[in-house]
């Protein structure tokens, strides 16, 4: 009993323990993100490698959710005799909770295991270190322009997943379902609000933010050796993708709880 205390009781602290060094390397990258200078080719560069080269997973992500929502939400309504209802299932699903969250997901897969992976190796070569002693701080150039990057990019990717999903549902409903195109379109408008695509922005910024975070921290504090490397690879996919579940939660209970 007590040995399995113990082991319950090292897991804990070690994972408070990790909480904690996350929640001091945030404050540090955000101290260094307010103060110049700004290295804007940087910034630049993560802006096409977290938005341009994401948008084909995210927009075939998006696409097939888009359709797949609309026929599993008219096999479902065609029970109650409610059909109409598909369109504004497809917009609120993909708008407030898909979109956000499917993104979120395929990114941190794409963008937040590369982060991990090419910082990891700075740091196993040793260019971290190389970085200082050209008095240039490793966390103002590689960390946080990738963390502007993924906080504004990700919302981008999230509106245009958005745009793609509905258009999906609606090839779907009109040309397999046979809805008429000018109610489809006219029950999406109908009972889209803005609140709807706002609280899929916020989200989508969180994510990114925390899909950027969490591939720098592993990468930045990987061990030495290929081995490191991948498991701070690994562990940036993994604890991302926890982390956006987890707080697509906590934000849904905030913007919507009423």
């Amino acid at each position: 009993m007590l040995t399995f205390l113990a082991t319950v009781g090292r897991a804990a602290l070690a994972l408070f323990s990790q909480c904690g060094r996350i929640v001091l390397f945030l404050g540090d990258v955000l101290r260094h993100t307010f103060h110049p200078p700004w290295y804007g080719r940087q910034i630049l560069n993560q802006f096409i490698q977290i938005g341009y080269f994401s948008l084909p997973v995210v927009g075939l992500t998006a696409i097939f959710t888009g359709m797949v929502l609309a026929l599993q939400s008219y096999t479902g309504f065609s029970r109650f005799s409610a059909e109409s209802a598909v369109a504004t299932v497809v917009v609120l699903s993909m708008t407030r909770e898909l979109g956000p969250v499917l993104a979120g997901l395929m990114v941190a897969g794409r963008v937040g295991a590369a982060m991990a992976a090419e910082i990891g190796t700075m740091r196993v070569t040793e260019q971290i270190d190389a970085l200082s002693m050209l008095s240039t701080h490793p966390l103002k150039y590689l960390v946080v322009p990738r963390l502007i990057a993924g906080a504004l990019m990700l919302p981008l990717l999230v509106v245009i997943a958005d745009i793609i999903g509905v258009m999906g549902g609606y090839s779907v409903g009109v040309y397999k379902l046979g809805f008429n195109a000018a109610n489809y379109l006219d029950q999406t408008w109908r009972y889209l609000e803005m609140n709807d695509v706002i609280s899929g922005v916020i989200k989508a910024s969180c994510f990114g933010l925390i899909i950027s975070l969490m591939g720098c921290y592993h990468g930045y504090y990987s061990n030495r050796g290929a081995e490191g490397v991948g498991r701070a690879t690994t562990n940036a996919v993994v604890s991302a993708s926890i982390l956006i579940l987890f707080m697509n939660y906590a934000l849904t209970i905030l913007l919507f709880e009423k």
